[in-house]
Formats: C-alpha cells, sequence, structure tokens
C-alpha cells in the first residue's frame, strides 16, 4: 500500500510512492567488443521534496569488493523529478525570475487535468553525473511504474561516449526495482544494469 503525506504539493503525488532513502545492491553486465563489464555494486538513491513541484534526487553507486580488489567509486548522479506541464504565469522563472501573477495552490483537480491518453502522467527527468554527462529523460508514471527515455545527453570533451539511455523504475513488494540501459562507447542502446533498493527511512 502506497502511503501519500497530506502536505505534499499536488504536482508531486504521482511521484510519491519514490519518496525516502533506499539502498540495495545490483548487478552490472555490459559488453563492448571483447571488454566485459560486469560486477556487484551498492547503491543508495534518495527522492526528497522541499516543497516545490519537484522531487529532489541523489544517488551513489560503488562497485563492491571482490576478493583482492577494494571497493570502487561507479558515479554519482543528482537531480530533479517532475510532472510535465506547461509553465504558468504564477510559476517562477526561468533563472532567478519571480513569478509573473499570484495565484491559489495548485490542486488534486490542477494534476488530474495532467493524465495523459494512457492514465498516467508524463513526467520529465533532469540528470547530472559526476563524470561530466548530463540527461534529459522524458517518459511516463503510471500507478509503481516509471518508464524513461532520454531525450537529450549533453557531455563534456573530457567523458567518455555517451549517447542514449532507458531507465524503467517500479515498486514491487515493498522494494523499488530499476533496470538502466545505456548505449556508451560505441554500442548500441542494451542493457547495462539493475538493482533492487529497501527503503531505509
Amino acid at each position: 500500500m502506497i502511503e501519500i503525506p497530506s502536505d505534499l504539493p499536488a504536482d508531486i503525488v504521482p511521484l510519491s510512492w519514490l519518496l525516502g532513502v533506499w539502498e540495495g545492491t545490483g548487478v552490472i553486465d555490459y559488453t563492448v567488443g571483447e571488454t566485459k563489464y560486469e560486477g556487484e555494486f551498492t547503491h543508495r538513491v534518495s527522492f526528497s521534496h522541499d516543497g516545490g513541484g519537484y522531487l529532489n534526487y541523489s544517488a551513489t553507486a560503488w562497485l563492491a569488493a571482490d576478493g583482492d580488489k577494494p571497493s570502487q567509486r561507479l558515479t554519482a548522479e543528482t537531480g530533479y523529478w517532475r510532472l510535465a506541464r506547461p509553465a504558468q504565469p504564477t510559476d517562477a522563472g526561468p533563472g532567478l525570475l519571480p513569478a509573473l501573477e499570484t495565484g491559489e495552490a495548485r490542486t488534486a483537480d490542477d494534476v488530474e487535468a495532467l493524465r495523459n491518453a494512457t492514465g498516467g502522467f508524463d513526467i520529465e527527468v533532469s540528470l547530472i553525473h559526476s563524470d561530466g554527462v548530463s540527461e534529459l529523460y522524458v517518459g511516463e508514471v503510471k500507478g509503481p511504474r516509471i518508464d524513461l527515455g532520454t531525450d537529450a545527453v549533453m557531455r563534456s570533451a573530457s567523458t567518455k561516449p555517451y549517447a542514449a539511455a532507458t531507465r524503467l523504475y517500479g515498486l514491487v513488494d515493498g522494494h523499488l526495482l530499476w533496470a538502466w540501459d545505456i548505449a556508451a562507447l560505441g554500442r548500441e542502446l542494451g542493457s547495462h544494469a539493475s538493482a533492487r533498493l529497501a527503503k531505509v527511512d
């Protein structure tokens, strides 16, 4: 059963099942040419909110120690998850520009009007990786399932080739399960990593 806190902004209620800190393990399995990347990793993911109409996201992953090999930091990510909706005069931005108008707080009815043709909600996710990659995902949240695909990927000149990705998140038996497919290092989009996480707070 999903419990929704009563003080949430209406726009993040469809994403509220993600709120909290999640920890667990996953596996990497990705082959490029003759090189096979594999191993078990530990993962910590946090979804929080600060009163705005979005979720704050942060995640870290470490390759688990294996025999004589010590654990190795893989990446850290930070970003924002939100429902896709047209900006209104009552919204601040861009930058530090204040809203042009004041208005009533958005309601459940306002959010309900955003449902798409399949009964879910379109979402946008902006992520920045510690290795210099930035991703903009678009997708859908429908109940306790999220499907995302990159709409844009930017990377600095110093990063390794990374062209596209998809991600799938789901709440199954109280655990957060996810899978991440990538197109990287010259390979087409393919399975890369998956994990099972338990809520720790």
